[in-house]
């Protein structure tokens, strides 16, 4: 791969518009939702979702690419169908906290792809829930 331009893991955050960093060995773009003013239990939350990739195949390219997007309900169909028609797996479709407001939906997503296309995908489907 070329290294104009950054580190992979800088060029594939900067795609997916997160910031980069590393955790257990992977690179981590965390996108904070800011605009979601969210508590649980009546404290305030922090609203992130996290795409990542492993495994890098320095051969084909190709990796093992995941997701972790918080939504709110009226984005999550939007998303879905956006990721789907770009052929990554959504794995799942989960609430995971009691007592949150507003009622936060997460989508966990994978697929074997190389990174910059992988996060040009995630980009696209995160545009289509504006």
């Amino acid at each position: 791969m070329p290294s104009s331009g950054g580190s992979l893991c800088d060029r594939f955050s900067r795609v997916i518009g997160g910031e980069p960093g590393f955790a257990g060995g992977k690179c981590v773009s965390t996108i904070n939702r800011n605009r979601i003013r969210a508590t649980i239990l009546g404290k305030r939350f922090r609203v992130t979702s996290s795409f990542s990739f492993e495994s890098l195949n320095e051969r084909t390219g190709k990796s093992l690419c995941l997701g972790r997007a918080a939504f709110l309900e009226k984005e999550v169909n939007p998303f879905i169908k956006a990721i789907r028609n770009q052929g990554i797996k959504v794995s799942s479709v989960h609430n995971e906290w009691l007592f949150d407001r507003p009622r936060l939906i997460y989508i966990n997503v994978e697929a074997v792809e190389r990174p910059l296309v992988f996060a040009r995908k995630i980009r696209r489907a995160l545009d289509a829930t504006h």
